[in-house]
């Protein structure tokens, strides 16, 4: 029996599965590689239809344990889609003079932040922005003096039903989640450096039906968005030339290019759409960079004014739709960003057989960076070829040698980690119940205060004093008779 991480992903034209084993040095090995179509119930990477998903998902599962010989116990999963966009939120305190903000006033401001209501929306990640002590920015502000905390997020918001479709997928499947990941922060892990998210850069992954688009500066994710646009927006395009998909699929992938200088175009030039019927290349090149640009503009006006001539790290592209030629050409004309680079494979060493991942072609980006952040065993009991499992050992809770994980905090969520909707609502069990804990220990406390009230008011009434002084008027009497 052996350990490995299996993630999954959840993409427009198809779900991948893949199971990989980490080496001390951070490379990965790729165990096994499976890929089913999703096309008929996950649209601009929105499951629509939970059965035919549920039934993917098995299938894939099925699938890699075949290829492994053994159980997988639990995968890690990514979301994303178009339903997902950063909204920034800000967060304030005024505090007494003198005050030294400590952690705990930090974490007021997060579960304040949390507890944020967004219409129809669900939170599914926060990204720290920076923290406004009095006037100055802070990334720390534990152990200042101020009279005025400000915290400013982040916030990653996807649809709430959206959010329920995704959880019952796997909850029909029965296929356990060990964390469901931000994707996109995920992929960012894997291909940016340290160097381009530090100076400033936009990670634009191009797939089949949306384009994700990250903007990082200072090493924090700055806005994230998703625009319902991809590279089979232009396959439909070139479709509308009187033919099937399928054949406006291989034409765009033979002679499509993101960008042509105009003077190289040969206007008797002719590409053969099939034997008996050709179209102009002028033509085909105008429906191809006509909705590549609609897709570069796009994405170009996602990048938030203030961070527009501050990218020092530049374009960072990547996903199926980063393989056309000429692709960075068509940023740097349309961005005037000169600095573009297309990122083919992970920063860290991916090692494998499998097509895929010798490819180095952009396509297994957002499932390896899910593959890289996952840091718990996936494993189950060996599978025996005639149908019998032995090895009844339970998989490891954590990869032995390969746990990068830091130390967390009880109930801490790190970056990039999203609650599943039962961890969703044991935590808002918790907070109720705290809530009304602290409630009810509020409410013993008034009613303290008021007894106390009354008692002094008794205590100072006119017939208590009368009745005080009677009584010591009785007792002095006494005294001086006896």
């Amino acid at each position: 029996m052996k350990d490995f991480i299996v993630a999954i992903e959840l993409g427009s034209s198809k779900v991948t599965g893949i199971a990989g084993q980490k080496n001390l040095d951070g490379s990965v090995n790729v165990l096994a590689v499976v890929k089913e179509p999703s096309s008929a119930f996950i649209r601009k990477g929105v499951v629509y239809n939970i059965d035919k998903t549920a039934q993917c998902l098995q299938s894939v599962v099925k699938k890699l344990e075949n290829q492994l010989h053994q159980q997988v116990a639990q995968v890690y999963v990514g979301v994303s889609g178009q339903s997902i966009r950063g909204v920034r939120n800000v967060v304030a305190r005024d505090l007494a003079a003198g005050t030294i903000v400590t952690e705990a006033m930090v974490d007021e401001l997060v579960d304040a932040n949390r507890t944020m209501d967004y219409a129809e929306l669900e939170i599914l990640d926060t990204a720290v922005q920076e923290y406004k002590v009095d006037s100055q920015y802070q990334q720390d502000p534990v152990g200042i003096q101020c009279t005025r905390l400000e915290g400013n997020y982040l916030n990653i918001l996807q649809r709430k039903a959206f959010y329920k479709n995704f959880n019952k997928c796997f909850e029909t499947a029965g296929i356990p989640i060990a964390e469901i990941l931000n994707a996109p922060l995920a992929l960012a892990d894997a291909v940016l450096t340290e160097q381009e998210r530090r100076s400033g850069c936009a990670l634009v992954d191009i797939g089949a039906d949306t384009t994700t688009v990250s903007v990082y500066s200072k090493n924090i994710l700055r806005h994230l968005a998703v625009i319902p646009l991809g590279g089979a927006n232009i396959t439909k395009d070139i479709a509308t030339l009187q033919m099937e998909e399928s054949d406006a699929e291989k034409m765009k992938l033979k002679y499509g290019s993101a960008y042509t200088d105009n003077n190289d175009i040969d206007n008797n030039l002719k590409y053969s759409i099939d034997q008996d019927r050709q179209v102009e290349s002028r033509k085909f090149i105008e429906i191809v960079e006509g909705r590549l640009e609609e897709i570069v503009e796009n994405a170009w006006y996602q990048v938030p004014s203030e961070y527009c001539d501050k990218l020092l790290g530049g374009i960072i592209l990547t996903g199926g739709g980063s393989n056309m030629p000429n692709i960075e050409r068509a940023f740097q004309s349309h961005t005037h960003i000169e600095k573009v680079r297309v990122a083919k494979s992970p920063i860290p060493a991916i090692v494998g057989g499998n097509d895929d991942i010798k490819a180095k072609n952009a396509m297994m980006n957002t499932v390896l960076g899910l593959l890289l952040r996952g840091d718990m065993n996936c494993g189950g009991a060996d599978i025996d070829p005639n149908g019998d499992l032995f090895g009844q050992s339970k998989p490891s809770t954590v990869v032995e040698g390969n746990d990068q994980r830091p130390a967390r905090k009880a109930g801490e969520i790190p970056a990039g980690v999203i609650r599943t909707e039962a961890e969703k609502q044991k935590a808002e069990e918790e907070a109720r119940l705290k809530r009304e804990e602290e409630e009810r220990l509020q409410r013993e406390k008034e009613e303290a205060e008021e007894a106390e009230r009354q008692r002094l008011k008794k205590e100072n009434s006119f017939w208590n004093k009368f009745i005080k002084k009677a009584r010591k008027f009785g007792e002095d009497m006494v005294s001086e008779e006896e």
